[in-house]
């Protein structure tokens, strides 16, 4: 144990001390944080400059009911289409009424002097069919139609419960059981094979430069493949949660930036319905409800660090085992395909997961190791039996113990084979070997 301490404590400090690791640490929760947050920017900025539209109503239905803004302003002309297209009055462009508007909603046309948007054609579309929506109502010559069609139309604001083995019910969203799924599944997709390649790449280094060849005399490969996977898992938990810290930081000052009452709101859910979010749906207020739910958190959030640590040590193992068998960077690239398929295949599945979490697909992948730490991330938003989540974490520790001993097995001959590219088959006699 003490060898393998002072592996570990080689392999953390070698990379914590890199130029590349600092700047990585300090960017990446930045670079984040930038791409949450521009869209919004992005939306809350509005050009200046307006534009005018002549608006040519042959029905004579139009013109009059388009609704101008800030933006857009629409002006009723009666002039021909010839002197508009001469555009005298510097107009953005000019919309076209067709006299038959009713019997055919398609003749309408929209001539701008500019590139014209997405959102102003949508909006004129829109105003033109509600104008035109409300003309055909009239015609069935209802009194006060307008009222009765407000009272008839019905949203359901349908509230969901989860109810526990005591019979205790509590708030749940599936907007937020979804989207914890994908965000948390996606992340240790992300993390197993950034640091799982992280080891590859260590033990090719140090197989070319002939470091190992002097390590391995005085420690087993098993202790070796051991210290080395678990010091690389110590800088990658320590990196992730400074990634957390800064993030968390930097993400709440941008939100109180940009809409300093949501946070209040949502910080105010610990108890009962918040003044002030009564009007909001119950989606939402389920899903800010779940997000203070200590439960719910620990659930989250402690299924993430055990199913991160386990997936990167069993990956991670097997990426050391395809480090020690070759030569340099570019004969990996065969070898991988292997540990990459089942990985993309978890990440494929977690989509139907998301629908159906306790499907017969979904329970054997999140049990099977090689998918259970993405597909089981996706089920646990939703509540899995306590015995699945118990079997799928102790046969996905298992697996990384008999990965690491074959890993060890490939690297004790590995380690002393150059310039040949072992095959699958080479890989196996190397594992039978005593």
């Amino acid at each position: 144990m003490n060898k393998i301490g002072l592996i570990v404590g080689r392999e953390f400090n070698q990379r914590v001390r890199k130029r590349s690791f600092i700047l990585t640490t300090l960017l990446t929760p930045l670079l984040l944080i930038g791409l949450m947050a521009a869209p919004a920017l992005i939306m809350q900025m509005k050009s200046d400059k307006a534009r005018t539209i002549a608006v040519l109503d042959r029905s004579g239905l139009i013109a009059d009911k388009l609704q101008s803004d800030e933006r857009t302003k629409f002006v009723a002309d009666d002039r021909d289409e010839e002197r508009l297209r001469r555009n005298e009055d510097g107009l953005f462009g000019y919309l076209v009424v067709g006299e038959r508007l009713m019997e055919d909603p398609s003749d309408v046309r929209l001539y701008t002097f500019e590139s014209s948007t997405l959102d102003l054609e949508n909006e004129i579309a829109s105003q033109i069919g509600r104008i035109v929506e409300e003309e055909k109502l009239r015609a069935y010559a209802i009194d006060d139609l307008p009222r009765i069609m407000q009272e008839v139309q019905t949203d359901i604001p349908l509230r969901t419960f989860r109810l526990d083995d005591g019979g205790e019910e509590k708030a749940s969203s599936g907007i937020l059981s979804m989207a914890s799924a994908y965000v948390f599944g996606f992340l240790i997709y992300m993390f197993v094979f950034m640091y799982g390649a992280m080891v590859m790449h260590g033990v090719v280094e140090e197989k070319s430069s002939k470091v190992l060849e002097v390590i391995v005399s005085s420690v087993r490969p098993f202790e070796l493949m051991l210290g080395k996977i678990l010091g690389i898992a110590s800088v990658a938990v320590v990196q992730f949660l400074i990634w957390m810290v800064l993030i968390f930081v930097l993400g709440t000052a941008v939100l109180q930036m940009i809409s300093g009452d949501m946070l209040a709101q949502g910080a105010s859910m610990a108890g009962g319905m918040p003044q002030g979010l009564e009007g909001m749906d119950p989606e939402s207020v389920a899903a800010l409800r779940s997000v203070t739910d200590p439960a719910f958190l620990l659930r989250i959030f402690g299924g993430f660090i055990v199913y991160f640590i386990g997936g990167y040590l069993l990956y991670a193992a097997m990426f050391a085992a395809i480090g020690s068998a070759v030569d340099n960077i570019q004969d990996t690239q065969q070898l991988q395909l292997p540990v990459t398929i089942p990985m993309i295949f978890a990440l494929l599945v977690m989509m139907n997961v998301m629908r159906e979490p306790d499907s017969s697909l979904a329970v054997w992948c999140s049990l099977i190791p090689f998918t259970s730490p993405i597909i089981m991330m996706a089920r646990l938003p939703y509540g899995v039996p306590a015995w699945q989540l118990a079997l799928s974490i102790a046969l996905l520790y298992a697996s990384f113990v008999a990965m690491v001993w074959i890993a060890g097995k490939i690297y004790r001959v590995g380690i002393f084979m150059y310039g040949k590219k072992p095959g699958f088959k080479e890989l196996y006699k190397w594992i039978r070997y005593k």
